[in-house]
């Protein structure tokens, strides 16, 4: 299957991904030549996303027998499926072989490559008072608050949001591609992001790092969080307010990291993880489950710092003599 190519007004609207004008059921069918079951060809498909995200009206997909009856017990309206299971669960099925290259059609035609000519898009938005230096450049529909410094060589991708009072430094990069991809015949799809990127008032973010989209929503900067030079963070996380974030971290997607929070320099944090509020993760940590918040950790893997501290002691004990 050969995807259609998209009309050049056609894109997703910023968060939450919905469409911009009504789309028949009829029309994705078209697109990925799926068999429709228990559905109307008529039905509208008000946005897509993937399946901890969706709302009623969206389109997801499942391509795996461990998830369906995730997938099926949903929000979504509309599924991508590669089996004709007998309990719809009341949800239109569309049968296809492949079901992510299927959505990620879907994506690529509602939401194609935006083939910017020059640095700074026609319909960046920026408030009073906000300087941007030379050779930064803004995606379409990024809107940046008043009272912002953007620094030289920044790179803002489509679909961005920046409060007020936001200072980021140079050769930093805001809503690049989601590490996200698919493994079907030994071989690595990748998923086309679509998502966006928020980033709160009075935040500022270091030189030299990364922050990558949603693949379908959104990656969220608290406000009044600090993050220092070199750090990367996934698709999907969201940062709390306040929150510090020294050098050489990194946050993989999907991650929670709640209000007061602060990681010192080079912690990893994997991912689907939650970190609860006034979480403290000291230098050289690697965080590998959710944590409690209220509490100091340390350690590979991140364990309480005070009992991480005793176990080092006794093992110094035991290296005596």
């Amino acid at each position: 299957m050969t995807p259609k190519t998209a009309p050049i007004w056609k894109e997703l609207r910023l968060n939450n991904m919905k469409f911009l004008e009504k789309v028949k059921l009829s029309q994705i069918v078209e697109l990925t030549s799926a068999e429709i079951i228990n559905g109307d060809a008529n039905d509208i498909v008000t946005g897509i996303n993937e399946i901890h995200f969706v709302e009623p009206g969206d389109l997801a997909f499942v391509d795996h027998p461990k998830y369906y009856e995730k997938a099926l017990s949903s929000n979504a309206s509309f599924i991508f499926i590669d089996k004709k299971v007998e309990n719809h669960m009341g949800k239109t099925l569309l049968f296809c072989l492949n079901p992510f290259y299927a959505f990620n059609s879907v994506i690529k035609y509602f939401n194609p490559l935006n083939k910017q000519a020059s640095c700074i898009n026609k319909n960046f938005i920026k408030e009073e008072n906000s300087t941007i230096f030379p050779n930064v450049f803004i995606g379409k529909n990024v809107k940046i608050g008043s009272n912002c410094t953007i620094h030289p060589n920044v790179v803002i991708y489509e679909n961005t949001t920046i409060g007020d009072n936001v200072i980021i430094h140079a050769n930093t990069t805001i809503g690049s591609d989601a590490f996200y991809y698919n493994k079907k015949e030994e071989k690595f799809s990748k998923f086309n992001s679509c998502g966006s990127v928020t980033i709160e008032s009075d935040v500022e973010i270091g030189s030299g790092c990364t922050i990558d989209r949603g693949v379908t929503n959104n990656t969220l900067i608290g406000k009044g969080t600090k993050i220092d030079n070199q750090v990367h963070i996934g698709h999907d996380v969201t940062i709390g307010e306040n929150c510090l974030i020294a050098a050489q971290c990194g946050i993989a997607g999907v991650t929670n990291i709640g209000n007061n929070s602060i990681l010192w320099g080079q912690v990893g944090v994997g991912s689907n993880i939650n970190l609860g509020d006034n979480t403290t993760i000291l230098a050289k940590s690697g965080v590998s489950k959710s944590l409690q918040g209220d509490k100091n950790y340390f350690g590979i893997p991140a364990i309480e710092s005070s009992k991480k501290l005793r176990e080092m002691a006794k093992i110094r004990q035991l290296t005596k003599g």
